[in-house]
């Protein structure tokens, strides 16, 4: 049996979902904290940016926040009826971790208000992933994907 390309891969739609909620609490955090020291939200986003940096290299599966939903939620869920595509999840990872990187640069150079812009974009997409279950970095992908001339996956 041959392994599935990372095209054809797919994870319970539930994973990214309970990802989003996390890390819309971290950059919650790390706004109210910029409110009191740009230095500590920058080390608070820099964990996040590692968090999306495992994300994007290793998939949401391997993911810190992917692994806590592994162990601890999804034995407790139904059988998933809907999944979703690896490859858009680990380039809206990657999309994340621009804006964390931006973030981190910025909170830990003492200039809060990009700091906190930077975190804001962050914080819309990953609730709008949460509560809605919109994935911004997911619908760009595929203008990302022709834009460097791969071929888009089929929607499944």
């Amino acid at each position: 049996m041959s392994t599935p390309t990372l095209q054809n891969q797919q994870v319970d739609v539930r994973g990214p979902r309970f990802a989003a909620w996390i890390t819309t609490a971290v950059l919650v955090a790390v706004l109210v904290l910029s409110t009191v020291s740009t230095l500590a939200s920058g080390l608070l986003l820099a964990a996040q940016a590692v968090v999306f940096a495992i994300g994007a290299v290793a998939g949401p599966r391997r993911s810190p926040y992917g692994r806590l939903f592994a162990t601890l939620v999804a034995p407790r869920l139904s059988p998933t009826v809907e999944r979703e595509p690896v490859a858009p999840l680990r380039f809206a990872q990657l999309v994340g971790l621009v804006f964390a990187a931006v973030g981190t640069v910025a909170f830990l150079l003492g200039a809060g208000l990009v700091g906190g812009i930077a975190t804001g974009f962050a914080l819309f997409a990953a609730l709008l992933n949460a509560a809605f279950g919109i994935c911004l970095g997911c619908q760009i992908y595929p203008l990302a994907t022709r834009l460097r001339g791969g071929a888009t996956p089929s929607a499944a």
